[in-house]
């Protein structure tokens, strides 16, 4: 089983959202990717992670070209709101999903709402992607 997430930034939320599908069921194989990776992974969704239990330090930001050449059971956007484009995958795919989520890195005041935000994300990550996993993954292993 191979499941790709894709975002903008590969930054934040499709690093979550591979950090906990992976960590569901080792038999499936998690990349993710970005239309515009920024190279790096943000900070504040590493540290999130880590208080999770999910070490996605490790994990690099990658574009998706990287992948196009790859067969995918499952291709899932996760970016949010209406201002936001999900990018388009052209690899072959046997399934498309978007399963959608706030970009925390977005969130401005104080470092404790920021932080709040980030969590609450993070949260939301780990419920929607239980939910695929159960009801769409597991049955299929």
């Amino acid at each position: 089983m191979k499941v790709l997430i894709l975002c903008t930034g590969n930054s934040c939320r499709s690093q979550m959202a591979h950090g906990f599908l992976q960590s569901f069921d080792s038999r499936i194989t998690v990349c993710s990717a970005g239309t515009q990776a920024s190279g790096n992974l943000n900070e504040k969704a590493v540290q999130v992670m880590a208080e999770a239990d999910i070490n996605i330090s490790h994990h690099t930001s990658d574009p998706v070209e990287k992948y196009l050449g790859e067969e995918w059971d499952y291709v899932i956007t996760v970016c949010g709101g209406a201002n936001e484009a999900c990018p388009a995958f052209i690899g072959k795919v046997k399934h498309r999903l978007h399963i959608g989520f706030d970009d925390p890195s977005h969130a401005t005041g104080t470092e404790e709402y920021i932080r709040s935000e980030f969590i609450r994300v993070r949260d939301e990550i780990k419920k929607g992607f239980y939910k695929f996993y159960i009801e769409q993954i597991k049955p299929q292993l």
